[in-house]
C-alpha cells in the first residue's frame, strides 16, 4: 500500500474516532457522529479502502486505545454497541461498493446508496444489542425494544446525516477522483 493510501485510511479511521466522542447519550446505544466517516470513506476511498479504514478504526480500539464510544480494549467485543463497529465496516465497502459499481453521482442515489449502508449498521447493530443483552449481560430485551433503542431512536438524526453526506459525497467526490487519477499518471 502506497503512503498516500495509507494516510487516506488513516485519515478515515481517525475521523471515526473521533465522530465516537461526539455523543448524545441515548438508552443502551449512544447517537455519535461515526457514520459520517463511514459514509465518507466508502464513497470516496472506495470499496476497499473504506473497509480498511474502518478495520483500522476497529483494530486500534481492540487493542487498548479509547477511540469508541465507551473506551476500548479487547473486552469491547462484549459490550452492546460492538455490532455497530461491524456494520461500520461492512457499511463502508458496501457504500463504495455500490456507489463504484453504479457510478452514482446524483445526490439521490448516492442518499440511497448510504441508506444502504445504514441499514447494514442497524442490522449488525441491532443483532448485536439483542445478542449481548441476553446472553453476556443478561438484561434482556425484548425484540421491540431492541429495535426501539437499536434503530429508531438513532434514526431521526442518521437519516439528517445520510442526505447532509449525500450531497457533501457529490460535493467531494470528483475532487477525489481527481487525486486518485493524478496518483495514477505519477505512478
Amino acid at each position: 500500500m502506497k503512503t498516500r493510501t495509507m494516510a487516506y485510511v488513516s485519515l478515515f479511521a481517525a475521523l471515526t474516532a473521533i465522530g465516537a466522542f461526539i455523543k448524545i447519550p441515548i438508552p443502551y446505544i449512544p447517537f455519535t457522529l461515526q457514520i459520517v466517516p463511514v459514509y465518507l470513506a466508502g464513497a470516496l476511498l472506495g470499496p476497499r479502502l473504506g473497509l480498511y479504514s474502518q478495520l483500522c478504526y476497529i483494530g486500534i480500539g481492540l487493542i487498548g486505545v479509547p477511540v469508541f464510544a465507551e473506551g476500548g480494549g479487547l473486552g469491547y467485543i462484549f459490550k452492546p454497541t460492538f455490532g455497530y463497529l461491524i456494520g461500520y465496516a461492512a457499511g463502508s465497502f458496501m457504500n463504495g461498493y455500490l456507489i463504484q459499481k453504479y457510478d452514482l453521482k446524483k445526490p439521490f442515489y448516492i442518499f440511497l446508496a448510504n441508506l444502504s449502508t445504514l441499514v447494514i449498521v442497524y442490522v449488525f447493530g441491532c443483532v448485536w444489542l439483542y445478542g449481548a443483552m441476553k446472553w453476556i449481560i443478561e438484561k434482556p430485551l425484548s425484540l421491540s425494544d431492541t429495535l426501539l433503542f437499536g434503530a429508531v431512536l438513532p434514526m431521526p438524526g442518521d437519516l439528517l446525516l445520510c442526505i447532509l453526506c449525500s450531497v457533501l459525497i457529490h460535493r467531494m467526490k470528483p475532487q477525489f477522483s481527481r487525486l486518485s487519477s493524478k496518483r495514477a499518471k505519477a505512478g
